[in-house]
């Protein structure tokens, strides 16, 4: 199959998990992971209709999107890997959507950058629903009042909450976790599914899903 091809066999996924839930059709929004990718092969995804990526790192990010932003300006790009401090500035300048904020030293520095820059991601919080010590991501039992924080003391407007489950585990229960959650937290964006169970996420109430392997084939 080409790129095109499996691109629109997710698409028909999507749609027939959301037919499935019973969710209105186009509820869930793809999110195509591009990381480690170059431009030559993202362009003929965005050439097939795709406007909604993904991208593990900041620096990667930076030698590619700007130059296909500027050629296809309603791109929306998403920061879904982990965020260091040092980055925030970059990934302010460069995202549209920042997933994995997981941490106070995170959050205050993104809050500084948006005030700074006058440029505002939307902002996620990433829940390690697993609590596997080598994945980013809050304990889900301090959300909520994670949650307060940065809404309270730096005033950022949180959208969502992101998860990836653990690889070995039924992914059912992670994403009815955050589920549950984003209702105490009061956010209607949820960010889960992947290549391999995007499916079960819109049966959870996913409004994104993040697919990689399934439209740009194995890295």
């Amino acid at each position: 199959m080409s790129v095109e091809e499996r691109l629109q066999d997710v698409r028909s996924r999507i749609a027939k998990a959301e037919r499935y839930a019973k969710r209105p059709a186009g509820s869930v929004s793809l999110v195509a992971v591009s990381k480690t990718f170059d431009g030559d092969a993202i362009r003929p995804v965005i050439a097939a209709g795709q406007r909604v990526f993904g991208e593990n790192r900041v620096q990667e990010s930076q030698g590619k999107w700007p130059e296909l932003k500027a050629e296809t300006p309603d791109i929306e790009l998403h920061l879904i890997g982990p965020l260091q401090s040092n980055k925030a500035a970059d990934a302010v300048a460069l995202f549209d959507v920042i997933e994995t904020v997981d941490r106070e030293k995170i959050a205050r520095a993104l809050g500084e950058e948006i005030k700074k820059q006058g440029r505002a991601p939307k902002l996620y919080v990433q829940v390690n629903t697993g609590l596997e010590p080598q994945k980013a991501g809050i304990d889900p039992k301090e959300t909520v009042q994670f949650m307060e924080f940065c809404r309270k003391d730096l005033g950022l407007a949180i959208e969502g909450l992101m998860c990836i489950p653990p690889a070995e585990e039924n992914p059912g229960p992670h994403f009815a976790l955050l589920q549950k959650l984003a209702k105490e937290c009061g956010v209607e964006k949820l960010s889960m599914g992947m290549s391999g169970d995007f499916e079960t996420a819109v049966e959870f109430g996913a409004t994104s899903v993040r697919v990689g392997s399934a439209i740009f084939g194995s890295r």
